[in-house]
């Protein structure tokens, strides 16, 4: 059974950092292509990035410079650390990777 399952979620202040994790199982990590996504509240969800296998990664331009995306093959594991968060940042974050999409943790950025 293909899963992914985030966590890492927190309220943070204004300015302060956060690493998420997802880890996935049931599929070859190491040849996924894996993204990260947000849903701020009452928005739409949105990509933030994506990492593919041979360690390209791609952002979106709100987040570029500020999030940072890794991953672990060994640990089946991928990363986003998010530097400098603004409120604009609070949102459930979900990584996906194919059809399949993690159950989201949630980040809320307040002072």
């Amino acid at each position: 059974q293909v899963q992914l399952v985030e966590s890492g979620g927190d309220l943070v202040q204004p300015g302060g950092s956060l690493r998420l994790s997802c880890v996935g199982s049931g599929f070859t990590f190491d040849e996924a292509i894996i993204a990260w996504l947000r849903q701020p509240p009452g928005k739409a969800r949105e990509w933030v990035g994506t990492s593919w296998p041979g360690g390209a990664m791609m952002y979106t331009p709100s987040v570029k410079g500020r999030f940072t995306i890794s991953r672990d093959n060994a640990k089946n594991t991928i990363y986003l650390q998010m530097n400098d968060l603004k409120v604009d940042d609070t949102a459930v974050y979900y990584c996906r990777s194919a059809d399949t999409w993690g159950q989201g943790t949630q980040v809320t950025v307040s002072s």
